[in-house]
C-alpha cells in the first residue's frame, strides 16, 4: 500500500464521518466501510456495495408493499452512492456510474417523502438545471428556499464551478415563476453550504429576487485558503472546475471571492461557521460579516466544517432564521 493512498483513507476517516452521518449515512455503515478499505481505490467500490445492499432492501420492500421501508432504504442507497463518490476520482467511469445511480435511486424515494418531492428541470445554457421541489402539505403559496449545491451532482460533467452564481439562480427563478403557480416567488431565500457560502452572496449581489441568504461554512476568498486544503479537497476543485491540474485550479480559485461583492448584498445574510473548521478558518466568516451591510454571525466554537458534528444546533437555528425573514407560516 502506498503512503499516498493510505493517507487518503485516513483523511477520509478523520474528516468525513460527521459529514456522512449528518447527511443520512448510518454510523455503522461508515465504520464497516472504513474497516474494509485499505487502498483508496477501494473506497467508492465499497460504498457502492453497501448502497446496493440498501437498494436490494428497498426493491424487496416495494414488491411487498412495505412503502415506508422502501422509501427509507432507497434514500440510504442514494446517499451511499452519492457520498461514496464524494471527492473520489480514481475511476472516472465508476464515479459517473455512482452519480447516475444516485439520481435514479433517489427518484424512487421522492414520491414517498414527507413532504413528497418531484423533479423539475429548468432550461439552462442548452441543457437543464435539475432540481427537486418539495412543498409543505396544505400550505397556500409558501415561500421558496433554494438549497444550493453548485458544481456537484448531476450537472458536474456539463458545467464547471462558476463564480457568477446569479447567472444560475436567475434562469432557475424564471422557470419556477413561470411553471409553479402555487409558490410565492416574492419570498425567496437561498441556503448555501461550504462553497455555497460564496455563491449565495454573489448571487444576491445581483439577483434581487433573493430576500434572505444563509452562508454556511463558506470562505471569504478561496485562494487565501488554498495552501491549507487537504489533497482530497484540492482534487475536488481540479475536477469540478474542469481544470487540467492543481495549478490551473488554484488560478481559477482566485475568482471565487467575496472581495468587492458584499457591499451589494443588501438582503439579510446569516453567516454560520464552526470555530474548529479545518477547511475555512473562522476569520473568513468574520470578514464576510464585517463587509456585508445586513449580516449576522452565528459562530459555534465547537463546530467543525459545516458544523456537521452539531447538526442539531445549526439546522433548527437556520430554519427558524429563514422562516422569520421570509414570513413563513404567516
Amino acid at each position: 500500500m502506498t503512503t499516498e493512498t493510505a493517507n487518503r483513507v485516513q483523511l477520509a476517516a478523520g474528516h468525513w464521518k460527521p459529514r456522512f452521518v449528518a447527511n443520512g449515512i448510518d454510523a455503522n455503515d461508515f465504520d464497516r466501510v472504513l474497516s474494509e478499505t485499505v487502498e483508496w481505490r477501494d473506497w467508492a467500490p465499497n460504498w457502492m456495495r453497501v448502497g446496493d445492499e440498501h437498494r436490494a432492501i428497498a426493491d424487496e420492500a416495494e414488491r411487498s408493499g412495505h412503502l415506508v421501508t422502501a422509501a427509507d432504504a432507497y434514500q440510504r442507497a442514494a446517499w451511499c452512492y452519492h457520498l461514496g463518490k464524494f471527492l473520489w476520482f480514481e475511476d472516472r467511469a465508476l464515479h459517473d456510474d455512482l452519480r447516475e445511480r444516485t439520481v435514479a435511486t433517489y427518484a424512487k424515494a421522492l414520491p414517498r417523502l414527507d413532504p413528497p418531492g418531484r423533479r423539475i428541470e429548468a432550461p439552462f445554457e442548452g441543457a437543464i438545471i435539475p432540481g427537486i421541489l418539495r412543498a409543505p402539505r396544505g400550505a397556500s403559496r409558501p415561500p421558496v428556499v433554494i438549497l444550493d449545491g453548485p458544481g456537484q451532482g448531476e450537472n458536474a460533467p456539463r458545467f464547471p464551478i462558476r463564480a457568477d452564481w446569479s447567472s444560475v439562480i436567475g434562469p432557475l427563478l424564471d422557470h419556477v415563476s413561470a411553471s409553479e403557480r402555487g409558490l410565492d416567488l416574492g419570498r425567496v431565500g437561498l441556503m448555501g453550504i461550504s462553497m455555497g457560502g460564496i455563491y449565495g452572496p454573489r448571487a444576491a449581489a445581483k439577483e434581487k429576487r433573493l430576500r434572505a441568504i444563509v452562508a454556511l461554512a463558506g470562505p471569504y476568498d478561496l485562494s487565501e485558503c488554498w495552501a491549507a486544503l487537504n489533497p482530497l479537497t484540492k482534487d475536488g476543485y481540479v475536477f469540478y472546475t474542469h481544470s487540467r491540474d492543481e495549478a490551473e485550479a488554484f488560478e481559477r480559485s482566485k475568482a471565487l471571492t467575496l472581495r468587492g461583492v458584499l457591499r451589494d448584498v443588501t438582503c439579510p445574510l446569516l453567516v454560520i461557521h464552526g470555530g474548529k473548521d479545518r477547511l475555512f478558518p473562522p476569520d473568513q466568516a468574520e470578514r464576510i460579516v464585517r463587509e456585508a451591510p445586513n449580516a449576522t454571525l452565528l459562530l459555534y466554537p465547537e463546530g467543525n466544517h459545516v458544523c456537521n458534528n452539531i447538526p442539531y444546533k445549526y439546522r433548527p437555528a437556520m430554519a427558524d432564521w429563514m422562516a422569520k425573514r421570509l414570513g413563513a407560516g404567516r
